[in-house]
């Protein structure tokens, strides 16, 4: 783990909230040169603190207004199903997340969709053929009250 210092702090958040920030602008904000600043955010890159740059697309606006969010238990928690259950999830285009949890479900997946019709696709193409499925529950988002990328620091 990499220690970051106050200054590393600000250009993360800085870069939290505008990815696209200039390094001039970024520089100028967090009090550094331009020069500085570049080898700062890179050994934040090389260290791994910072895992990517992304754009976000509004689900809206490409069709998939809906929030699904998957309760899925598996027959067995032996490592060799949790892999294979793993390796095929991510095969699914519309899912977004999906997250290994403790309690009552082993996974939890987070879909975005057109709509019902379009869940029901999903279910009988995806979700119902994943190996070692024993159980599957689904929760329709009604609307998102809040919704972060940042991470606080």
């Amino acid at each position: 783990m990499i220690e970051i210092d106050a200054i590393d702090r600000h250009i993360l958040n800085l870069l939290q909230e505008d990815g696209r920030m200039t390094n001039a602008d970024l520089a100028d904000r967090v009090g550094l040169s331009a020069s500085a600043c570049l080898r700062r955010v890179r050994g934040l890159e090389e260290a791994g603190v910072i895992a990517g740059f992304v754009l976000l697309v509004d689900p809206q606006a490409i069709g998939r207004p809906v929030d699904v969010f998957v309760e899925i238990a598996l027959e067995t928690q032996a490592e060799h199903s949790l892999d294979d259950f793993e390796a095929a999830v991510a095969d699914c285009p519309e899912v977004m997340s999906c997250h290994l949890m403790a309690g009552d479900f082993d996974y939890i997946v987070h879909l975005a969709v057109e709509d019902t019709a379009d869940y029901e696709r999903i279910h009988k193409q995806y979700l119902s053929r994943l190996p070692g499925v024993a159980r599957i529950r689904s929760s329709f988002a009604i609307r998102t009250v809040y919704e972060t990328t940042k991470h606080v620091l």
